[in-house]
């Protein structure tokens, strides 16, 4: 029986079975793919697809793990510590998420907020708790844009090869 991570967002993202390798996900993400497995170890993103089972297999991440792993390294960059990121992630995946485009998260640099609103924002930001923001709406447009770049280098490998292997054949 294959794992299955709880779904973080459900608000008609692409598709949660089409699959990016680890190398893919790190790349679209930023980070390296050292901080790709920790995190999958350390339970803060675990890939929703398939999981890795041991040597040799290969984690599949999906559009939405590879939105959390940007999202996850933007507040790294901002100097928010893993342990609020972890609960940053907890309170999204309880959230459910409808809407991203209309969600941002704020953070004071010790504690991330979840703003659903623009007053959410405003009202964070009058009480002083708010440093600065990341709009996930534009992170989600970033790692599609990303990825369409990936599918079509992806595409161009596979072509190559096939054309090769049709040469050979010949």
């Amino acid at each position: 029986m294959e794992f299955q991570a709880p779904m973080l967002f459900t608000d008609g993202l692409p598709a949660q079975d089409i699959g990016y390798r680890g190398a893919s996900a790190a790349a679209a993400a930023g980070i390296s793919y050292r901080q790709l497995d920790y995190w999958d170890r350390t339970g803060l993103v675990i890939p929703s697809i398939q999981t890795a089972t041991g040597s040799g297999s290969q984690r599949l991440y999906a559009f939405r793990d590879i939105l959390v792993l940007k999202l996850v390294k933007r507040l790294l960059d901002t100097g928010v510590s893993l342990q609020q990121i972890r609960l940053a992630v907890e309170q999204l995946r309880a959230a459910g998420m409808s809407d991203l485009s209309n969600t941002t998260l704020m953070s004071d640099g010790a504690r991330v907020y979840l703003c659903t609103s623009q007053d959410e924002v405003i009202d964070l930001l009058g009480q002083g708790q708010g440093v600065f923001g990341i709009a996930v709406g534009r992170v989600l447009r970033e790692v599609e844009a990303t990825l369409v770049d990936f599918a079509a280098e992806e595409a161009n490998i596979h072509d190559e090869l096939a054309a090769r292997r049709a040469r050979k054949i010949s």
